[in-house]
């Protein structure tokens, strides 16, 4: 999505041939780390529920969420935050901190 959408084919070619292959190898491995996630999340994490371990990673993960969406905000001006798939983003980054922060509360209460 983020491909088409800031229009890499073209913006890339700005910068040097190893900070292009830096922006996308990154981008490829964040993708690979939060399908990993989401598998262990859906598949493993019931079987481990409660244990410090997972509460740290989940408590992590709420906070990476909260992080990203305060840095949409922060960088506002250079994103084009008026464009719908922005403001999705945003929306899908703070449901990401429900979804790992209420099992956390739900052990509390």
């Amino acid at each position: 999505m983020f491909y088409k959408l800031l229009h890499w084919k073209k913006e890339l070619k700005k910068i040097t041939p190893a900070n292009q292959a830096v922006m996308q190898i990154l981008n490829l491995r964040l993708i690979y780390i939060f399908f990993l996630h989401s598998f262990f999340c859906i598949f493993v994490i019931d079987k481990l529920h409660g244990a410090a371990p997972v509460n740290y990673m989940l408590a992590a993960s709420a906070l990476f969420w909260l992080g990203r969406t305060i840095e949409q905000f922060v960088f506002m001006k250079q994103l084009p935050f008026k464009h719908p798939a922005n403001r999705l983003l945003t929306i899908m980054f703070i449901i990401g901190i429900a979804i790992y922060a209420i099992p956390l509360f739900d052990q509390v209460i």
